[in-house]
């Protein structure tokens, strides 16, 4: 047998394993990494979080993704470059953490990588009959392991689409196997560029398991940071509190057919761009709005149309508890419309529950990849959007 089979047999059968997970959002501020210790699969995972960090992009990373970054006319030359130029940097910053964090890559079973997305084409949005749902993220996982020296698992979301999936939201999994609570319904919502939340109901039935896309989270927010105020994001959600939200704005940005789409549904920022907010500005008569007024609106965009989705889903006489993570539940402007608009929900972050907010989407990879290697089929039912499957293709070092 391969040696390299022989060992991840051996990873798999270890009571505990060491997994790293990898994220790298559509915010494209950095490179989560989180360090994980597994014991155990599905409905018997623990997952212990010992080291977390981000990695932040310089602008020059994050100037050379956002040439390919949803755009439907590109470089080909570059978007090939760049696939093995992200995976040799993500695997340098990964060796970089192991020493920040006083460990080696021996220490390591698995790398968890869920790479850097590029273009999100869900069949709801690209319309074209005869394609089925699509997604691409690049950073090669050979790429990350022959630089590390790890086995890699990545490119998780494309056995998500090739089962019948969008792609996303893949938080799904990791969600039901770590925060499920007998007796107390939970509603898991990531707060990233584009906003999602799981909802897990007390009685653990896998097959009752929600999650969808509900629309911008921090997207269109960091977009106009960095266009009127040079800022990467609204830190304190500062420019947002200064501003006023426009009602006829508001109205002409949550007339688009997606918010009226079934569930569940995912978007990305190929949909809610610049273009978008312009052409909502347009329609409403806005275009010479302050600055700050507009940014407080966006906030109050991404507050309405998650609030929204999470009553659409929930049932009236029954109670949930709402538990934040990512980049958006640090904006008390966000956080505070959201407590307006939904005040019979209870709220928390994650990190209540044993894994920080940052930490969330890296862990979730990592905890991807322990399934792929350890875990037995869950059936989630035959719903649309939640493909019993196990995901994750495997990069071996040598």
């Amino acid at each position: 047998m391969n040696p390299n089979l022989v060992k991840l047999f051996q990873i798999a059968q270890k009571p505990e394993r060491r997994i790293v997970g990898l994220m790298s959002g559509t915010s494209m501020d950095g490179l989560d990494i989180a360090v994980c210790r597994f014991s155990g699969s599905g409905s018997q995972t623990h997952v212990t979080l010992e080291h977390f960090d981000t990695v932040i992009f310089s602008e020059d990373i994050k100037d050379e993704i956002r040439k390919v970054f949803a755009k439907k006319e590109i470089d080909f030359q570059l978007l090939c470059l760049l696939n093995s130029w992200i995976g040799k940097l993500h695997g340098k910053m990964i060796l970089d953490s192991l020493k920040k964090f006083n460990l080696t890559p021996n220490d390591i079973d698995i790398i968890a990588s869920h790479g850097q997305t590029v273009f999100h084409a869900p069949k709801i949005l690209h319309r074209i009959e005869k394609y089925p749902n699509a997604t691409l993220q690049i950073g090669d996982g050979d790429h990350i392991a022959v630089t590390t020296g790890i086995t890699t698992l990545s490119d998780f979301r494309q056995k998500h689409c090739a089962a019948g999936g969008e792609g996303a939201p893949l938080a799904v999994y990791g969600d039901y196997f770590i925060f499920s609570q007998k007796d107390e319904n939970r509603i898991m919502l990531n707060m990233g560029g584009i906003a999602n939340f799981t909802y897990l109901p007390g009685n653990l039935n896998a097959q009752e398991v929600f999650v969808t896309d509900t629309g911008p989270g921090n997207t269109l927010i960091d977009a106009f940071a960095r266009k009127f105020f040079n800022l990467p994001y609204d830190k304190g959600g500062k420019i947002a509190a200064s501003g006023k939200v426009h009602d006829e704005l508001l109205k002409c940005l949550k007339k688009d057919a997606f918010f009226d789409a079934p569930f569940p549904k995912t978007t990305g920022p190929e949909s809610f761009s610049l273009d978008y907010v312009r052409l909502a500005q347009q329609r409403s008569g806005t275009t010479s709005l302050a600055p700050e007024d507009l940014m407080a609106t966006l906030t109050r965009f991404s507050a309405e149309t998650i609030a929204e989705s999470i009553l659409r889903v929930c049932k009236k006489d029954e109670s949930y508890r709402l538990f934040l993570s990512g980049g958006g539940m640090h904006n008390p402007v966000l956080v505070g419309a959201l407590r307006e608009l939904l005040p019979d929900y209870e709220m928390d972050v994650t990190d209540s529950l044993g894994i920080a907010g940052d930490a969330k989407e890296a862990v979730l990879f990592a905890i991807l990849a322990n399934e792929a290697l350890c875990g037995q089929p869950t059936d989630f039912g035959s719903r649309e959007g939640v493909p019993s499957v196990s995901m994750g293709k495997i990069s071996f070092p040598s």
